[in-house]
């Protein structure tokens, strides 16, 4: 079994597993430079951090074929602190983010993705397309008839090329075709280069220079834990959205307890924290990538891409760049979920279409996800609370009042639950509360059951409660010591 999965995830088809690690680490260079800017950095902090990352987390990782880097929520959070103390304390924060996230992994912490409905998922992914494309239209907008050229031919290179072959994927094709067209003709137009400063050498391990005390600590604790929750939520759904496109399951603990192992090493590099990348990890699905190789060699590629190749990477066209951006963003996007959001309940598509909202205005895909899954968690309840029923049955001689409820009490039922009794239409009927097909959750629901009972003890009557199941007389055996259920 060993031997099997190790086979998988390292040595099934070596070429085409490369290959499509080369296509993410070129979809990797422009948002990683991107995200290093709005963390305040220099670009070099974003790219040190993704070569570190990738390489750690191919090998410490559970989920073969994601690609993780510096990532744009991430960067987010660590903007402010960044802007207030300077890029050490970043790296401190990276540091303590990277042990918050193996402590979260050996906690099997992981189990919490369960609460993260499908509707949840796809406004997650629409909306990350939706920021991958706008990330480009500053490359887009305003530029002149030459680069508007070489953005269609990088796009038409892009979607033709398949149909002449696919040894290659045509990502690089489109990269080799407009660096070589850019070259040969002198063209005057933006590369990579004009992007920023790229690394000159390679990363060289150290202690983020901080004074280790107790008021580091307090600086750096608060930002340290939104990285490392920020990066788990964006890991966690890409990898299920992995686990969806190759029909594979994946360790979320293990993920979660990789992705520290290199956040924690990418800070003593002197790199900026990440997380998954999911428009770059459907694009290396989408081009082959199924194992750790491919993870390990857009890690790899990158490296020797920015160091030891940095001359020619220089001159590589952004309209390139922004053509697989822009190919990304359309494969990640989820076109099906137009024709269904239709169809699909009402409450499910507004979960989808909010999260899409959240996110994408807010720019912030943890604050989408957070959104999106509590209010799937309001309208799961509120859907579950609807079900209770109460009926009531009188007998032939009008003297015996039956109460037969169904559903599930607990404290968004527990009101409706309270208000079914009318017990002024008791007057003279001795009373069954019959609760064999009803199921009592929490201390709301027993203190629903203890006031109903009380109401009925006012007026007289001593109601008979049938039913109860083992789980509900165990709850309220534990927690009604001094209600009068005790006496029922």
């Amino acid at each position: 079994m060993q031997f099997s999965s190790f086979r998988r995830d390292w040595s099934a088809n070596p070429m085409r597993e490369m290959l499509a690690g080369a296509v993410a680490t070129f979809a990797l260079i422009p948002e990683v430079i991107a995200f290093s800017f709005v963390a305040g950095v220099d670009p070099e902090v974003g790219l040190f951090a993704s070569f570190v990352i990738g390489i750690v987390i191919a090998f410490t990782g559970g989920r073969p074929a994601m690609i993780s880097a510096a990532a744009g929520s991430v960067a987010l959070v660590a903007a402010p602190l960044v802007h207030a103390h300077g890029l050490a304390y970043l790296l401190a924060a990276g540091l303590l983010a990277g042990l918050f996230q193996i402590v979260f992994g050996l906690l099997r912490l992981g189990v919490l993705m369960r609460f993260v409905s499908k509707s949840v998922r796809t406004g997650f992914v629409n909306a990350l397309a939706i920021l991958i494309f706008s990330a480009q239209l500053p490359h887009i907008i305003g530029g002149d008839w030459l680069a508007y050229g070489m953005l269609a031919a990088g796009l038409a290179v892009i979607y033709l090329a398949p149909k002449i072959t696919t040894t290659v994927p045509s990502p690089l094709i489109c990269i080799l075709v407009l660096t070589t067209a850019s070259m040969a003709f002198q063209l005057p137009v933006a590369t990579i280069a004009d992007l920023g400063k790229l690394p000159d050498s390679l990363p060289i391990f150290g202690w983020p220079a901080v004074p280790l005390t107790l008021e580091t600590l307090k600086i750096i604790a608060g930002p340290a834990l939104a990285i490392a929750m920020v990066g788990l939520l964006e890991s966690m759904m890409t990898a299920s959205v992995v686990d969806d496109l190759t029909g594979t399951p994946s360790s979320k603990n293990r993920e979660a307890t990789g992705l520290g192992i290199a956040n924690a090493a990418a800070s003593l590099f002197g790199g900026i924290a990440g997380c998954g990348m999911i428009g770059q990890t459907v694009s290396n699905v989408k081009y082959g990538g199924r194992g750790r190789l491919s993870t390990l060699f857009a890690g790899a590629f990158l490296l020797v891409l920015m160091v030891l190749l940095k001359p020619w990477v220089s001159e590589v066209p952004v309209a390139a760049l922004v053509a697989i951006m822009v190919m990304v963003s359309i494969d990640t996007f989820d076109w099906s979920s137009l024709k269904t959001v239709a169809i699909h309940p009402k409450m499910s598509s507004a979960v989808m279409v909010v999260t899409v909202i959240v996110t994408v205005f807010s720019a912030n895909l943890a604050l989408g996800v957070t959104v999106g899954v509590l209010l799937s968690g309001v309208f799961f309840t509120f859907k579950v609370a609807r079900l209770l029923r109460v009926k009531t049955e009188i007998d032939d001689k009008g003297t015996h009042l039956t109460y037969q409820v169904s559903g599930q009490v607990f404290f968004a039922s527990a009101d409706i639950f309270i208000d079914a009794f009318d017990i002024e239409e008791t007057t003279g009927m001795t009373v069954t509360i019959d609760v064999s097909q009803a199921h009592f959750w929490d201390i709301t629901a027993v203190a629903a059951l203890d006031k109903v009972v009380e109401r009925f003890k006012a007026h007289g009557i001593i109601p008979d409660v049938l039913g109860l199941n083992q789980a509900s007389t165990t709850l309220i055996d534990n927690i009604s010591g001094s209600m009068s259920l005790k006496e029922v």
